[in-house]
């Protein structure tokens, strides 16, 4: 459990961290009354997690990251091998069929398949014989944005979209497929390549875990206009986010970066998120804290009118996420950082072989 985030949370109005890590008593405060507009931000209920965590922990030691890797290696790899390969293989398709021999005919063999040079010569009727172009390229566009640094359950979004990478890149692999990745906040922050092999795997899930944003934003369109410029061939593209990037209307500010990607590549969406951004617990007045814009607000929880606020946010924001990928044919799953993420991705590859 992240015992030091719930810290913050269950204690966000007692105490509050400057960022050297001392202790800042509090000013006067902006208290949420009936009238609140969600829409302006999205709230995070772990104070000054994000920021201070940077401070006073820093970068992961070499020795902890490695460690860690090789923990998300064997798990994952264990998952592609023996759940997800076939299940990949069935739902993620090649580009077309290439010719691979000729062989004699057999009855019930197709006769438009008949090669009728090679029959012609032996006087005896050969068909063409084809195999699926298998090789894939996959694309993982992974959000590094700074809400993705939240969690109140078993493990913090950044970790989950860390093992779900891994699941994802083992899976393709074994399909000999090739991987690369690129990682968004406000803007695109980092590409790397499609590649093969385990090293690069490897690789990816290593700057997963200790990559550090330059901007704590997001920004969907910015990361599909990117990869809609720089892969010219068709790939499938898997995006891991939380895709909190929502106008004042509440619609995703990425609809049409998105129509027009997925006219180019066969997308597929895993929204990321935790259970303590659906909805408010009820546990008095708390310090609610948007990790991408540094606002911050008392709400008191206890109204029931505020909690019913927040959630009808929340239900309209994922109801026009839906709309949006259903219009435009875009395959998603909705993945809770304490899911077993199993499940979830078995009926999603399922659901593409139907």
């Amino acid at each position: 459990m992240l015992s030091q985030a719930n810290l913050f949370y269950l204690k966000s109005v007692q105490m509050k961290f400057q960022e050297d890590g001392t202790l800042l008593i509090p000013s006067q405060k902006t208290f949420l009354s009936d009238n609140i507009l969600f829409n302006e931000f999205f709230v995070y209920l772990c104070t000054l997690f994000v920021n201070v965590q940077k401070k006073i922990v820093g970068k992961m030691e070499t020795a902890d990251l490695l460690k860690k890797v090789r923990k998300i290696e064997i798990k994952t790899k264990g998952l592609s091998g023996n759940i997800f390969a076939g299940e990949y293989h069935s739902a993620f398709k090649g580009r077309g069929m290439t010719f691979s021999e000729v062989r004699e005919y057999q009855p019930g063999d197709d006769v438009r398949n008949i090669d009728w040079n090679v029959t012609a010569r032996f006087n005896t009727p050969f068909v063409k014989v084809f195999e699926e172009e298998r090789e894939l390229t996959v694309m993982l566009i992974i959000d590094v944005s700074a809400s993705e640094s939240f969690g109140t359950q078993s493990k913090f979004k950044k970790d989950l979209i860390a093992e779900l990478s891994a699941v994802l890149s083992f899976s393709a692999s074994i399909n000999n497929d090739k991987i690369g990745a690129m990682f968004f906040g406000s803007k695109v922050e980092k590409f790397i390549p499609p590649q093969k092999g385990r090293t690069h795997i490897l690789r990816i899930i290593r700057e997963i875990l200790e990559f550090t944003p330059e901007n704590s934003g997001t920004n969907v369109s910015e990361a599909l206009a990117y990869l809609t410029g720089a892969l010219k061939k068709r790939c499938t593209t898997f995006i891991l986010s939380d895709f909190m990037d929502f106008d004042e209307n509440n619609m995703p500010r990425f609809e049409q970066a998105l129509k027009i990607a997925s006219k180019k590549h066969d997308v597929v969406a895993l929204r990321i998120y935790d259970q303590r951004e659906k909805e408010l617990p009820p546990v008095g007045l708390i310090e609610m804290y948007d990790a991408e814009t540094g606002q911050a607000i008392l709400i008191n929880t206890n109204r029931k009118k505020n909690r019913k606020i927040y959630t009808e946010w929340w239900n309209t924001c994922s109801d026009n996420l839906n709309k949006i990928f259903s219009k435009f044919r875009v395959d998603s799953v909705n993945i809770a950082t304490d899911d077993d993420y199993i499940k979830p991705l078995v009926k999603l590859f399922k659901k593409r072989t139907v």
